[in-house]
């Protein structure tokens, strides 16, 4: 293992109803980066061996709305190998959305291009 620029993993999540907090089926922003921390640590695992300790989210931009019953991907992406600090830039991006209608309660759309709901960089330190 071995840590370098450009590694990258990424994780699928439906976003069940049941997070859903405020009107139109919203997700607060801490639901993405809850998924920033998951993919965070294992992109830590694949690098350093090590699930790592986050330190800090720097230039969290909340860009485009979260809603349950949304399909979400966040990635993160090494951009820079200190000693033993690891920053990370993050994406979530929507790839699917529901789109219920009376007729089809259970219908959803694939979104393309997906939809870049929210973006930060953090900071992961290794032992």
């Amino acid at each position: 293992m071995t840590a370098s620029t450009g590694a990258r993993a990424t994780q699928r999540r439906y976003v069940p109803y049941s997070h859903a907090h405020y009107a139109g089926n919203l997700v607060d922003g801490a639901y993405g980066l809850g998924l920033f921390g998951d993919v965070a640590t294992e992109l830590s695992i694949q690098t350093d061996g090590d699930e790592g300790l986050f330190a800090s989210y720097d230039d969290v931009q909340f860009r485009a709305p979260v809603r349950a019953g949304d399909v979400v991907e966040a990635t993160a992406e090494l951009v820079r190998v200190g000693n033993r600090s690891r920053v990370m830039a993050f994406t979530l991006t929507v790839v699917a959305r529901g789109a219920a209608t009376a007729d089809r309660p259970g219908a959803a759309t694939l979104l393309e291009p997906p939809l870049v709901a929210t973006t930060a960089t953090g900071t992961v330190v290794v032992p």
